[in-house]
């Protein structure tokens, strides 16, 4: 080789990691700081603001099995208050006393009574299977919103299971190896507060969002996911890369049931009865389909995060209108026509939902990535459609 020849240069050295370290110290930073946070409020507020917030962990978790089936996996479904009845159901039946002549109950332990009513709506969800599996977009939300009016068939109908729409039946007090989450057991306090029914439950419903969160955040880092989010780009180019179609959208659904079914079980010991609906709208109606619809649409398609603010926002405003309505006087009219802290709630998270179509699809997750400037640097997993 001449000496002349031309020397290619060097390729240059990757930039050091230094900053993307740092953005990720921070993100875990901020996520223990609001553990702290949420573990620390039992002890600073009463019982009225804790039980609003227990509503919006419940919300949360709903959501975020709905932002798995749908942002993920790319399936419309509006059935997600069929599976909260399933899981609200399931506990009751499971841990209900045995020896009640009017229903029935297993009499099973109540912390098993509530992983059993996670996997019946897993079970349901994965007998819907069949038509997932055939079925997407809108069609698949027409079909899938056939369920709701079949849960509301079975809650009237089978008295037997759910006590019926006049009187309904109380659920069995949950208890964790023998530890009551009601006011009766032993007396604890901490820095001078006594933890009873509403701070315990408040703890329980954390421990289980925590879960669910985690547990989210890890299938759709997994092969699960990535199978997930390839069917719902394109399903013919995932079938040609062995992904089964139809065992994928399967697994999504079963999962999502799972955690509608998570959140059933916990709505049914929030209100401390199990009553099922004597309308289409109600606990477990259509109108509750749509709000978890709402949650993961304004929180972001996809993104675990998001669901937990979307259930903030939508969950969580009814709640907090209706604390404040009492000390400031709203929503006092009597009218037919007269506002109310649900009605004010709808017309705001429908509003959010306009907004966040038109400006923002990737709803709320992507416009606090953009914030943070990590948009440009987000992971795949995290994208909706």
């Amino acid at each position: 080789m001449s000496d002349t020849a031309v020397k290619t240069p060097a390729a240059a050295p990757p930039a050091p990691p230094a900053k993307h370290d740092r953005t990720r110290l921070l993100r875990v930073l901020a996520w223990v700081a609001l553990l702290v946070v949420l573990l620390a409020i039992p002890l600073y507020l009463d019982a009225a603001w804790l039980k609003a917030g227990q509503y919006m962990m419940i919300g949360g978790v709903g959501a975020i099995g709905l932002t798995l089936l749908v942002g993920q996996a790319g399936q419309l479904s509006l059935a997600h208050a069929f599976f909260l009845l399933a899981g609200a159901t399931g506990y009751t039946v499971l841990s209900g006393p045995a020896d009640d002549e009017r229903v029935i109950g297993l009499g099973l332990d109540p912390g098993l009574s509530l992983l059993g009513a996670v996997v019946i709506a897993a079970l349901l969800g994965l007998a819907f299977a069949p038509v997932s599996g055939r079925l997407r977009g809108i069609y698949l939300g027409v079909a899938s919103l056939s369920l709701v009016f079949l849960g509301l068939y079975f809650g009237q109908s089978a008295e037997t299971l759910t006590g019926g729409t006049s009187t309904g039946r109380t659920p069995e007090p949950f208890s964790l190896f023998g530890f009551p989450f009601t006011n009766d057991g032993p007396e604890i306090e901490l820095m001078g507060v006594p933890i009873r029914q509403a701070e315990r439950l408040w703890y329980l419903f954390l421990l289980l969002t925590v879960l669910a969160f985690v547990i989210a955040k890890a299938a759709v880092r997994s092969r699960v996911g990535r199978s997930w989010r390839a069917v719902r780009d394109n399903e013919a180019a995932a079938s040609v890369m062995g992904v089964s179609v139809t065992r994928a959208k399967a697994g999504a659904f079963a999962v999502s049931s799972a955690y509608a079914g998570l959140a059933g079980a916990m709505t049914v010991l929030w209100f401390d009865i199990l009553k099922p609906d004597e309308s289409e709208f109600g606990t477990y109606g259509i109108n509750i389909s749509i709000a978890f619809l709402a949650m993961v649409i304004i929180g972001g398609l996809g993104s675990v995060p998001g669901a937990l603010v979307g259930a903030l926002i939508v969950n969580g405003l009814p709640q907090v209108l209706s604390l404040y309505s009492a000390d400031l006087g709203w929503f006092s009219g009597t009218g037919d026509g007269a506002l109310t802290p649900i009605l004010v709630s709808s017309f705001v998270y429908g509003a959010a939902i306009i907004l966040v179509v038109l400006f923002e699809p990737g709803g709320l997750a992507a416009l606090g990535r953009r914030i943070t400037f990590t948009g440009k640097n987000r992971h795949p997993e995290e994208q909706g459609r």
